[in-house]
């Protein structure tokens, strides 16, 4: 009778290779700030990273393909007057990021294509209603334009960036600093982690939790023995969890299955140089002609170094059952609907003929007019309805001509760029 002794998987193999020096980004200077963030946010365009600045906070946003030494007059990203905690992109639209301070603001930025002439200080909206800093953001997966942030004030807000409105606010839900959020893979529950040591499986719409005392667990594995913090990423499509810790130097990951012990370590990567941060790329931006199932951004002090994690195959065809559908960038819902009680699965693309990032898509925020939320006119204050539609008429010629102005701008620092770009080619002789 033959026993089998290793366990199947068709992970089992997985290595993690570092890019070479030219495909990596030099010349960076990672922020020092003290918050346990992973400073870095990747998709299939651009890698973000948040770096320091002086009079304020900063990120950085380089192209994938602009590799190599970062000049130190690089534009940055420099709305916020304190530094910035934490970042992260819109899964629905590439162009678009979220940034969140210590000044107690939530920023979202459009990005453009082309790499800009200048620092960019203008956002597209500002989010206020945290009272101290806020440290953590995720954008929901299948609903547009919906976006949480959670802050040292113990609070977590969902917003509705393209109204630059508050959906919901949780103050009661928490009773100290909340270190991690994480929403479910349709977004109708969140999950938080929180200094007081309980796990939190929240319903927010209900704005009640539905678990918090959880009994024995099902697996108990010991994942590291080092004192800084784990950066924990889940990749659901095959069901591998990565485990990036904070001054260290190693990638762990191991296999969740259904069946016992459910944890299964797998393998772990190792470099010399510990990391400050670690980024994660979208299954949609994987490299699938090279069998790539995952792709790390590592930050050290000066450099974001790409690590791709792939499976030996010897067939250069299509791996199908490495790459099972995975979400697009199309929200499945709006947020009203997601609001109102509405649930739906992220919508899926397939990743056969590989992925090719959309055109730059512009995020428009439809603002109430200010003018119907003021207050009512005291006794002796009347205001007939002919000044007050002068006033809305005024204050939209305005607005209108401000995004008429802001897209000159961009036009213009556009063909700068280009034309900049052309005369590089020519002093240097290739054109």
């Amino acid at each position: 009778m033959s026993r089998r002794v290793v366990r199947q998987s068709k992970f089992r193999h997985v290595f993690g290779q570092a890019a070479k020096a030219n495909q990596a980004y030099e010349d960076i200077r990672v922020s020092k700030v003290t918050w346990d963030s992973s400073f870095c946010a990747v998709n299939p365009k651009f890698v973000a990273i948040i770096v320091e600045a002086g009079g304020g906070g900063a990120f950085m946003v380089l192209p994938l393909s602009k590799t190599g030494r970062v000049d130190k007059n690089f534009p940055l990203v420099t709305g916020h007057t304190a530094p910035v905690l934490d970042i992260d992109w819109c899964p629905h639209n590439d162009n678009v990021i979220a940034s969140a301070s210590e000044d107690t603001t939530v920023m979202v930025w459009q990005i453009p294509d082309y790499v800009p002439m200048r620092n960019m200080t203008e956002p597209v909206v500002t989010l206020e209603g945290h009272s101290k800093r806020v440290g953590i953001l995720t954008w929901h997966p299948t609903a547009r334009n919906v976006l949480l942030s959670a802050g040292g004030d113990n609070l977590v807000i969902l917003w509705n960036v393209g109204t630059g409105e508050m959906l919901l606010r949780l103050d009661e839900v928490h009773t100290d600093l909340i270190y991690n959020a994480c929403w479910n893979r349709n977004g109708s529950l969140l999950v938080t982690t929180c200094k007081d040591k309980h796990v939190r499986v929240i319903d927010p719409r209900k704005q009640q939790v539905v678990a918090k005392s959880f009994e024995e667990p099902i697996a108990l594995q010991e994942m590291d023995t080092s004192n800084g913090v784990l950066l924990p990423f889940y990749d659901p499509d095959s069901s591998i969890v990565y485990l990036c810790g904070k001054g260290d130097s190693s990638i762990r990951y191991f296999e969740i299955t259904d069946e016992p012990p459910y944890v299964h370590y797998l393998s772990t990567y190792s470099s010399k140089e510990p990391q400050r941060g670690m980024g994660f790329m979208p299954k949609r931006g994987l490299d699938v002609s090279k069998c790539e199932i995952a792709r790390f951004f590592k930050l050290h002090e000066r450099k974001c170094e790409p690590i791709a994690m792939t499976v030996p195959r010897k067939s250069d065809l299509f791996q199908d059952d490495l790459y099972p559908d995975t979400p697009g960038p199309e929200p499945a819902l709006e947020a009203d609907e997601w609001l109102s009680g509405k649930d739906a699965e992220p919508i899926l693309v397939s990743l056969r003929d590989g992925y090719v990032p959309v055109k730059n898509r512009e995020l428009k925020v439809v603002r109430k007019n200010v003018l119907d939320n003021r207050p009512p006119l005291g006794p002796g204050r009347s205001q007939s309805s002919s000044d007050t539609n002068f006033s809305r008429l005024t204050l939209e010629e305005l607005l209108e001509e401000i995004r008429v102005l802001r897209q000159a701008v961009q036009a213009q620092e556009k063909r700068i760029s280009e034309l900049e770009h052309k005369l590089g080619q020519f002093t240097n002789g290739t054109d």
